[in-house]
C-alpha cells in the first residue's frame, strides 16, 4: 500500500510510505526530488516461516517507484535490528549499490544473538553494515541533511532519523491509542526508552513522527505519520506529563504479558547480517537455525 507524499512548501523532503501488511510494518522512501537523492528507511524483505521462503515483491515495488520517479537509492537506513520482520537490506545494497547504515550498538546486539545461535565464527563488529551510526551523526542525501538521534530502550541499538519536520521513529513509539515499544528483548530498558521518547518529545511541536509500525483494527486503515503534539498529548503509555517511574511500572508489567515475535527467531538471524542469509551449506543451501525446547534468556544467562 502506497500512501501520497505530504505536500508542503517549506521543506524539500518526499516522504512516500509503503505499507507491508503481514508484518505491519511501514517502509519508507526517502528523497530529495530535485537532486532525485534518495534513502530507503526500514526495507522489508517478505518471509513465510511455514515454507522457508521469502518473496522480494514488496520491496522491488519500492525500488520500482524509485525507478519511475528518476530518484538513485544512495542509502538503507536501519532504525535498529527488527525482530518482526527481515530487512531487504542486503537485498537493495546488491540491487542498486546503496550503502547500509545502522546504529553503532549493532554490534551489541550481534553479541547476544551469536549466543542465541551459536555462531561462534560470526563477527560481532558491524562489518556487515556499510557505516555504523552515533548520536549526533549526519547522513547526506542530495541536499538533505538526516541527523541520527540515538534512542535506545526497545533495543540498545535503537536510532531515529531526523530531516526537515519530519522524525523516523522506529518502533519507540506508535500511534497514540498503541503506546509505545516493548523493552524486554536483550539490551532493552524501559526508563532507557523512556528518555529516548523525551528527547523526541522537546522537538518542535509541528514535528511529524513517521512509524515503523501499525496494527489497525480489521476494515481500519494503517497510520504512516502522527504529529508529534498529538503523541505528546494522548499516547496511552507515555504523555508529556507522565512520570519515569509510572513508565517504567507500566511498561515492564506490560512486557511481561506479550508474547515472542512471529519471526524473531528467522528475523534476528538475517538482520544482525544487513539482511544476507546465513551462509550456504555444502549442499548450497542456507539455513536458519532453531533453538530446540531453550529460552533465548537461559542461552543468554
Amino acid at each position: 500500500m502506497n500512501q501520497e507524499s505530504t505536500d508542503t512548501t517549506l521543506f524539500r523532503s518526499d516522504i512516500r510510505p509503503f505499507y507491508e501488511d503481514d508484518s505491519g510494518t511501514w517502509t519508507y522512501l526517502l528523497a530529495d526530488p530535485e537532486q532525485k537523492q534518495a534513502a530507503i528507511i526500514d526495507p522489508v524483505w517478505v518471509y513465510n516461516p511455514v515454507t522457508g521462503r521469502s518473496d522480494s515483491g514488496f520491496i522491488e515495488n519500492v525500488l520500482n517507484q524509485a525507478k519511475e520517479l528518476g530518484y538513485r537509492v544512495n542509502w538503507v537506513l536501519e532504525t535498529h535490528a527488527h525482530a518482526d520482520h527481515l530487512t531487504a537490506a542486503d537485498f537493495i545494497r546488491r540491487k542498486t549499490g546503496a550503502k547500509i547504515a545502522i546504529g553503532r550498538d549493532i554490534c551489541s546486539v550481534q553479541k547476544n544473538f551469536a549466543r542465541v545461535f551459536n555462531l561462534p565464527d560470526f563477527l560481532a563488529d558491524g562489518s556487515q553494515f556499510d557505516r555504523l551510526l552515533s548520536d549526533g551523526e549526519v547522513i547526506q542525501v542530495g541536499a538533505l541533511d538526516i541527523k541520527v538521534l540515538a534512542t535506545p530502550g526497545h533495543t540498545r541499538d535503537s536510532v531515529s532519523f531526523l530531516v526537515e519536520d519530519a522524525i523516523f521513529v522506529g518502533d519507540t513509539l506508535f500511534r497514540p491509542s498503541y503506546g509505545t515499544a516493548r523493552c524486554d528483548f536483550p539490551g532493552g530498558d524501559a526508563g532507557q526508552l523512556y528518555d529516548s521518547i523525551q528527547k523526541i518529545y522537546g522537538l518542535p511541536a509541528s514535528t511529524r513522527l513517521f512509524l515503523c509500525h501499525d496494527y489497525p483494527e480489521k476494515g481500519g486503515a494503517p497510520v504512516a505519520m502522527v504529529p508529534l503534539e498529538e503523541s505528546r498529548s494522548e499516547n496511552c503509555h507515555l504523555k508529556a506529563d507522565t512520570s519515569k517511574e509510572d513508565f517504567v511500572e507500566l511498561r515492564t508489567a506490560r512486557d511481561r504479558t506479550l508474547s515472542m515475535p512471529r519471526l524473531l527467531l528467522p528475523s534476528l538471524q538475517v538482520n544482525i547480517r544487513a539482511g544476507a542469509p546465513p551462509e550456504a551449506d555444502s549442499n548450497g543451501v542456507s539455513y536458519l537455525r532453531m533453538p530446540f525446547n531453550t529460552t533465548i534468556p537461559d542461552l543468554l544467562s
